[in-house]
């Protein structure tokens, strides 16, 4: 595994993590994912020689870190801009009354989910993508 990649891949999600609090609306958040996720699944490609799904994978789960901590840090200005997340937190079924439980329980399970994206585009970047050429 190659963690110095994983972990600098995922400094895209500290900065989203940040800039979702408050700068990027949550219709245009989608758009912001697509293309790092390309651009993290292009650099997986390019610079690791196996386990490209993994690689992703593990991008997305520390990505769910930065993300997790930093709305629930900053919950009150990232509540105030995604009305729909607020919704959804008072509509939790079994935590309406805690919302930053609910988004520590929850922010894993996205993790889990979008590594599983990440993991997908990774693996078949490494079909189109070619690699370094090994140095001699």
């Amino acid at each position: 595994m190659n963690w110095k990649i994983i972990f600098q891949l995922s400094v895209f999600g500290l900065i989203m993590a940040v800039a979702t609090i408050s700068l990027i609306p949550e219709k245009v958040e989608p758009i912001f994912w697509l293309f790092i996720f390309i651009f993290s699944a292009y650099i997986i490609a390019k610079a690791v020689g196996r386990r490209h799904f993994l690689h992703g994978f593990c991008v997305s789960l520390v990505n769910c870190i930065w993300i997790t901590a930093a709305h629930i840090l900053f919950y009150t200005a990232y509540i105030a801009n995604h009305p729909s997340v607020a919704k959804m937190s008072a509509e939790h079924p079994m935590l309406p009354t805690h919302p930053r439980l609910a988004m520590l329980i929850m922010g894993p399970l996205f993790g889990i989910g979008f590594g599983l994206i990440l993991g997908l585009f990774c693996f078949i970047a490494s079909f189109i993508v070619k690699k370094k050429a090994a140095a001699y």
